[in-house]
């Protein structure tokens, strides 16, 4: 299996703008990100993927890949599948969150591990919730899964409810799954799923996975007790180097 790792990078964040060249302790998050993600034995090669001259000279000085696309896409899926159209040799692609600066290799090595199985057509990480906190965040989604491992849906608030029980309580009732924002796809589904339109429930939760559900792609779950740090804000930057 040929695979390709793709880091979607743009600088024009609303909270966070020039997000991937920001400093971390002497090096760009995107330059941390690349560097974690060339750990992966499993990944073929890893390129970033860019709308800004920016970031992309900035990937080519310190070594790394790096190509422009257009400055249109409404998500960093869009994003890989554009860059994968030159790209024809490799059978699976992994998105690669480009704020995750410590990301785990084994966290990509996991969803390279689902799309062995030829008969997964979509791959990401589940973790399970720990705290009410998490529960209740709405920037934190939650994941449920079948008994196939496989997601049947996703959203922002706490699901499911548990009837009967105060909220503070679910936890000792029910495992609940929050999802690691990464993604492995067979080549020909990413294609795929880019040219379908915006769904209702896409459009109601703000999560682009739905768009896939609603449309009957399979998206297989692969549980993770790695945690993941992304930085959204320069709030969350500050607490890093705390």
């Amino acid at each position: 299996m040929n695979t390709l790792g793709i880091i979607p990078a743009r600088y024009a964040s609303t909270r966070f703008p020039g997000k991937p060249l920001a400093d971390i302790a002497g090096k760009s998050m995107i330059q941390r990100v690349y560097e974690q993600a060339k750990k992966c034995v499993h990944l073929s090669e890893v390129i970033v993927a860019t709308d800004d001259e920016r970031i992309f000279d900035h990937v080519i000085e310190f070594g790394g890949i790096a190509e422009m696309t257009s400055p249109n896409h409404q998500s960093g899926t869009d994003r890989c599948a554009e860059v994968m159209l030159n790209h024809a040799e490799y059978d699976v692609i992994i998105n690669i969150q480009g704020d995750e600066p410590y990301i785990d290799p084994e966290q990509i090595s996991k969803l390279t591990y689902c799309l062995n199985d030829p008969g997964t057509q979509i791959a990401t990480l589940i973790k399970k919730v720990k705290t009410e906190q998490e529960l209740c965040n709405t920037n934190t989604p939650k994941v449920i899964i079948n008994k196939f491992s496989e997601a049947i849906y996703f959203s922002r608030s706490p699901l499911p409810h548990i009837r009967g029980q105060e909220p503070q309580n679910w936890l000792q009732h029910f495992t609940f799954y929050k999802h690691i924002g990464i993604y492995g796809y067979r080549a020909a589904i990413l294609q795929q799923i880019t040219k379908l339109p915006v769904s209702p429930l896409e459009k109601a939760e703000s999560l682009e996975q739905l768009r896939w559900i609603e449309n009957g792609y399979k998206i297989k779950a692969a549980e993770t007790e790695l945690e993941t740090y992304a930085i959204d804000t320069p709030e969350d930057l500050a607490n890093l180097k705390m």
